[in-house]
């Protein structure tokens, strides 16, 4: 079995186990307990160590907001380079070619 078959062949039992499941909530419940969400509640405690619990659940969705945000730029800022560098790379290799054939690569 190559290794598309063996993707496939988990999908479609991940998706059977799922859908045996009746209680969605408590199968992912330790999952849910152990998300990045308490640490934002605790960043949020140490910033306001006599808010209330609206005012710290309050702050801990800002910086969860934050902390997305932030991985979205930096995502996209990856993304950026990555293409300038192809860019660059595809036109180092017009120009080779150019040279090659002989021709000048700043009248191209």
């Amino acid at each position: 079995m190559n290794t598309n078959e063996r993707s496939m062949q988990m999908r479609i039992a991940a998706h059977l186990s799922w859908a045996k499941t009746t209680d969605r909530a408590a199968r992912t419940r330790a999952a849910r307990k152990r998300s990045h969400h308490d640490r934002f509640i605790e960043q949020a405690r140490e910033l306001h160590p006599n808010g209330t619990e609206d005012q710290i659940a309050a702050a801990a969705e800002a910086l969860k907001s934050a902390h997305y945000r932030e991985l979205a730029l930096r995502s996209a800022q990856s993304r950026r380079i990555r293409r300038e560098m192809a860019e660059a790379d595809k036109q180092k290799r017009v120009n080779q070619l150019l040279n090659k054939a002989g021709a000048d690569p700043a009248a191209a």
